[in-house]
């Protein structure tokens, strides 16, 4: 097969896209959106300070694609700036971290121009930037040049962190507007009448709230007969109920008939800014964790004391020194002189001079992710922006001061000429050794991935004698992960995830011990990850993409409890969960699945979304390129293909039969112009033949048999289309429906329309004729009632015919195609496109660009760099706990953050659910461990091991279950108490237990049970 590499414009809005890389930027335009991204590629930006948090901030704008960035640092590199600055290595120790860092950054992305200045600021230099960014600056520049900025409307931004605190601060000027304040997809309900009056009424379908608020606006859409709202421009809402709103006067206008889309209007907002120097003084502040109180408003004295204690003092206050902590509380309340500072005020300003030293690649990621989305805001005026102070802090970190022995020393403290005494300088030198020999499992090396293996690095993750990080993937490097999966190049395309982060990983890092696999967790692959690995592991981090992953990894740490970090980012909103041996709740069984179950009957004959025709469209691709296909490989491949699909269901089996017939003779192709011919007959089939058939059984005036009209409500009356060559989305139809056919049967296809244009005029096309005795089914229930309805005589004639494969097999072997987003040039993407808005054409849907489709149909998750930084930096403060060994969960926090909407949301983790066994207490992590081995060569029996269990832990089994089978009841099954507890698994489950398997897993009804949610597990290990 060859593909042909010229392209045809896809959609009318390709050309007005064509500036933008859509290829590369995918995800990221799926969070801003294409006009605030050409935005944000105009604007020249200034960032000074390459420590750990500017390098931080420059990576994730530069990823974002401005159109310039210029890093500006007058600072030679130390030992201290090797625990934050990812681009600086030993050899860049005495050497301008600016122009240590350009050649990395500038690798990140060719589309943005990255310049290095290694001179002092001046309001001639900042004069040429939209967007100022300060990072380690004292506050007399703070307040000059923020004044400077705020003058000229430049936007100007302050990002500071210190140990484990920091700060973030932003002027977007005395005017600025924000086009789109959250960045949210606008809410849509369709209707289910409209009255005449003044005001008008609109009902909304059943569907849930319409989620319209009072003063909002909305525009509508495919009314029928009160046509005049149509074209009235945006309608002020006033809420009645959660199915019901008021409009404007309606009593003019004409009768409504049906149908109708309601959907909100995104208005704009004004932000008001003062600048830094009169902030400082009545600070409005964003909280980012409300269990600590006021402290965000001590901070923000605390970080003005700092600065004045060095510009007395030439440096920051010392670690742990109680001298330099004193001077510091001086300061602090002289700027508070009219209160008294409580406890908890002096506590945390002598943790910020004991720790203010330290650089702490964690808390930059945070802070530096926040503050590269303030950046991006300013200028693509997309999302509300910070007003105006944000304070963090992470001092739980530390060791708890309940026990001595951990307390820390001066000593301890003191730099060592390491690329760790940035870190050695908050935590001490054991910390640093006990990190070195950590053992952690890191599942998914994408973008959250890379973003910890970061981290890792940085803080020293495995990287001593006897620590290890395993770091897997299964997936190879594309042209969309380098938005925002950092870690890779474009000489990278096509490599293995795992293996290029593992490399990038020990070149921030070369003391690294990093080991990359490409396995995916699952039940599978337990001959690798079983008991062993697990058991002796310090802990797993979780940068996983879908929840049956997530689930699955959790119930591996749960059963060898073991701490579990994870995170998941969603466009701006991300969040982390630390799950912890007998501390806090689990991640959970989550939810079967992400991907949101239409009706059958909806996909089939009543869509009413875009996003049914898009995933009727998705299933059609994968019945005509991919199953098909797969199912005749399958069929000439295996001798017992055709009995076990017999046993599928005689529907099912049929539809299967009459497929592979069809591929080996009736509708297989000869050439080229068999497969326009083909697409041709497949457009006629489902935008012509099978809705005239539909309105042949429900006419237009159907009425139900309760006097109702059939075509109202949700189900939209079709109407059929006729082909016209001259039609774009007609063709765009034919175009791929014929390269994707010709594919799967191993022709050559071409794009050249004008050849295929000629080939369609030899096509005969047959006319449509009424079928009776058709069933088409108005709901799921109907469908399922008669799927039993098959021609029995035509399957058996259909298995009679295939019941001999052919002798040349490989001639009528076929290749299936596996569906693929992301390549442009496989017509996946041009097929699903074009077929799912001639299905919205038939029945009045507003159709989708290709962008918006790709994002349903592709199920994609949006992603942009900053978010992902963010959450990776709260997951490593996470570890920084856990390694501590806090036993408190109190000090630990689970994440809930919003960057579009100033949302952070941290709190404690739940607790452990606890339950109650015989007068006992457990809690979700407890099992019943069984050594089921009595010698080497004799195992247990079932009766054994029920009596073990009744001795050892007081509990009598009533019922016992492998997964889902059951292997004992109480007064049957008998037989099997005398047998050996894993040949009783055998038996039941008719296989055997693989042989790397050292743990059975049993779950059991015990007659004193208390709690009905109790579920503890019996874990008997037999090898």
């Amino acid at each position: 097969m060859v593909k042909s590499q010229n392209r045809t414009s896809r959609t009318p809005d390709m050309a007005r896209n064509a500036d933008i890389d859509e290829g590369l930027y995918s995800r990221q335009l799926y969070v801003l959106g294409h006009d605030a991204m050409r935005r944000l590629k105009t604007a020249d930006v200034l960032i000074a300070g390459m420590g750990g948090l500017g390098v931080e901030i420059a990576k994730n704008i530069i990823l974002a694609g401005v159109k310039s960035v210029t890093i500006q640092d007058e600072g030679l590199t130390q030992w201290t700036d090797l625990s934050s600055q990812f681009y600086l290595g030993e050899s860049s120790v005495g050497q301008n971290r600016a122009e240590c860092s350009q050649p990395q950054l500038a690798q990140l992305n060719a589309y943005v121009k990255v310049s290095t200045y290694t001179g002092p600021l001046t309001e001639d230099f900042l004069a040429q930037f939209q967007v100022v960014v300060l990072t380690d600056s004292s506050l007399d520049e703070q307040r000059h040049f923020g004044d400077f900025c705020h003058s000229n409307d430049i936007k100007f931004i302050v990002a500071d962190t210190k140990g484990l605190c920091g700060q973030l601060f932003c002027d977007f000027g005395e005017e600025f507007e924000v086009l789109d304040s959250d960045g949210e997809t606008p809410m849509c309900s369709m209707l289910a009448h409209i009255s005449k009056g003044n005001p008008g009424i609109v009902t909304c379908l059943d569907e849930g709230r319409h989620g319209f608020e009072d003063g909002g606006y909305v525009t509508f859409s495919d009314i029928r007969g009160m046509t005049e709202l149509n074209y009235l421009g945006p309608v002020e809402v006033k809420v009645l109920g959660s199915d019901s709103f008021s409009i404007c006067d309606t009593s003019t206008f004409s009768e409504y008939k049906n149908g109708g889309v309601a959907t909100e209007v995104k208005k704009s907002m004004k932000c008001t800014f003062e600048p830094l120097s009169k902030a400082l003084v009545h600070p409005k502040m964003v909280i980012t964790d409300y269990g600590k109180g006021e402290r965000h408003e001590t901070l923000h004295l605390a970080f003005q004391a700092l600065h004045a204690f060095v510009k007395t003092n030439q440096r920051l206050p010392k670690s742990r020194a109680q001298t330099d902590a004193e001077a510091l509380l001086s300061l602090v309340r002289e700027l508070k002189e009219e209160a008294q500072l409580e406890q908890g005020d002096v506590d945390l300003v002598r943790k910020l001079s004991f720790t203010a030293r330290g650089d702490l690649g964690p808390v930059n990621a945070f802070i530096g992710g926040l503050a590269a989305q303030e950046v991006m805001k300013a200028c693509s005026r997309k999302f509300t922006p910070l007003q105006q102070w944000l304070y963090f802090d992470a001092l739980e970190c530390l060791p708890e001061e309940d026990e001595p022995a951990l307390l820390l020393t001066a000593e301890a403290c003191e730099p060592r000429d390491s690329r760790y005494d940035g870190q050695i300088a908050v935590f001490g030198k054991a910390f640093q050794e006990k990190l070195a020999l950590q053992k952690y499992f890191l599942v998914g090396a994408g973008a959250i991935g890379c973003e910890l293996l970061k981290n890792f690095a940085l803080i020293g993750l495995g990287a001593g004698e006897g620590g290890n990080i395993t770091v897997t993937d299964m997936d190879s490097i594309e042209r969309s992960n380098l938005n925002r999966q950092f870690l890779f190049r474009p000489q990278d395309i096509g490599r293995l995830k795992s293996e290029v982060a593992a490399r990038a990983t020990v070149g921030i890092n070369p003391s690294m011990r990093i080991t990359a696999h490409q396995n995916r967790v699952d039940p599978d692959s337990e001959v690798v990850y079983g008991h062993g690995f697990f058991s002796d592991l310090d802990g797993v981090a979780a940068a996983l993409d879908n929840v049956e992953a997530r689930v699955y990894l959790d119930r591996r740490c749960v059963m060898h409890k073991k701490p579990m970090l994870e995170g998941g980012t969603l466009g701006s909103k991300g969040s982390t969960l630390v799950v912890l041996p007998f501390l806090t709740e689990s991640y959970g069984q989550g939810k079967s699945g992400s991907v949101k179950e239409f009706p059958i009957c909806t996909l089939k004959n009543f869509p009413y979304r875009i996003e049914h025709t898009l995933q009727w469209a998705r299933d059609h691709f994968e019945g005509l390129f991919k199953h098909q296909a797969e199912n005749m490989n399958q069929y000439l491949d295996d001798d017992g293909f055709l009995e076990r699909t017999l046993e599928r269901g005689e529907g099912e089996a049929l539809e299967i039969l009459q497929g592979l017939c069809q591929s080996m003779g009736d509708q297989r192709p000869a050439g080229w112009e068999d497969c326009v011919g083909w697409a041709r007959r497949k457009w006629e089939t489902l935008y012509n033949n099978e809705i005239q058939q539909l309105l042949h059984c429900f006419p237009c005036d159907h009425m139900t048999s309760t006097g109702l009209p059939f075509w109202s409500g949700q189900k939209r009356c079709p109407h059929s289309l006729t082909f016209d060559p001259n039609n774009t989305t007609h063709m765009d139809y034919i175009v791929a429906a014929a390269n994707l056919y010709a594919q799967i049967y191993g022709i050559e296809g071409t794009r050249d329309r004008t050849a295929i244009g000629m080939a369609l005029q030899n096509v005969q096309v047959p006319n449509f004729t009424p079928r009776s005795g058709v069933k088409i089914h108005a709901t799921d229930q109907e469908m399922e009632k008669d799927k039993g309805a098959v021609d029995m005589d035509l399957l058996e004639c259909l298995k009679q015919r295939l019941s001999s494969p052919p002798e040349d097999k490989n001639s009528f072997m076929m290749h299936p195609a596996e569906f693929e987003k992301d390549d442009d040039s496989n017509f996946h993407m041009d097929f699903i496109v074009a077929a799912s808005n001639l299905r919205a054409e038939n029945y009045d849907i507003t159709p989708a660009d290709w962008h918006q489709s790709k994002l349903i149909a592709g199920r994609i998750i949006p992603a942009i760099a900053t978010t992902t930084a963010a959450v990776a930096g709260l997951m490593c403060l996470e570890l920084y706990k856990v390694v501590q060994g806090h036993k408190n969960r109190k000090f630990f926090r689970t994440a809930f953050i919003n960057m579009a909407a100033q949302c952070y949301v941290m709190s404690e983790p739940t607790r452990a659910p606890i339950y109650r066994l015989a007068g006992k207490e457990y809690s979700m992590w407890d099992d019943f461990p069984v050594q089921g081995m009595i010698t080497s060569q004799e195992e247990m029996t079932l009766r054994e091991l029920i009596a073990h269990v009744k001795q050892e832990y007081n509990l009598e089994i009533i019922d016992l279950y492998y997964g889902p089978a059951t292997l004992y009841r109480t007064g049957s099954n008998e037989e099997r108490l005398e047998q050996s507890v894993s040949d009783v698994v055998r038996t039941v489950t008719r296989a055997e237990i693989p042989p790397h398997q050292q743990v059975l897993e049993f779950f059991a009804k015990f007659a004193e049970e208390e709690d009905d949610d109790a579920d503890l597990p019996i874990r008997y290990r037999f090898r």
